[in-house]
């Protein structure tokens, strides 16, 4: 049957890490002018902002890779296959939703906090809603895996396609 492999996506991990890498050294230890405002950050270059974007999709690549692993297992049995009952995906859903409630609030309360004032922490605002998506995105994970019947179909190798 189908292999659901982990090699590919672990490689694209790593290399996305010493792409990740490779950047952080090329901005730290590049030789400029001084920036135009005392204090400021230098610009990035365009080769450190093609390391970022290449290392980025490498990573995305791999994290779908292995939670595709995760979620459907190393091999596909044709089949109708449920879910094991258990307490502890009910538990973590229920931790995750209250995180979330307490993200979101604390997201809101920073929205008012830059209306009113004039200042606007764009960092994070950006880093409590990543947070929030990636809880909704691992609450969506967990039902997925714990809580949904799988039907695995198969068909067979002499199919009406040429290739």
């Amino acid at each position: 049957m189908y292999r659901n492999d982990a090699v590919v996506p672990y490689f694209a991990l790593v290399f996305s890490a010493a792409l990740f890498l490779m950047a952080y050294l090329n901005t730290t230890n590049r030789v400029n002018e001084p920036p135009v405002i005392a204090g400021a950050p230098h610009a990035m270059s365009v080769g450190t902002i093609g390391l970022l974007a290449f290392g980025m999709v490498l990573f995305i690549y791999g994290f779908i890779g292995l939670l595709s692993r995760w979620l459907e297992g190393s091999e596909l049995r044709p089949g109708v296959h449920d879910p094991e009952p258990s307490t502890a995906p009910t538990v973590a859903g229920v931790i995750l939703s209250i995180l979330l409630v307490v993200l979101s609030g604390f997201f809101v309360r920073v929205l008012i906090y830059s209306n009113s004032t004039g200042n606007n922490p764009t960092a994070l605002q950006g880093g409590l809603f990543a947070a929030m998506m990636l809880i909704i995105a691992l609450l969506l994970a967990i039902y997925k895996k714990f809580f949904i019947k799988e039907e695995v179909l198969a068909e067979s190798e002499k199919s009406d396609f040429p290739w």
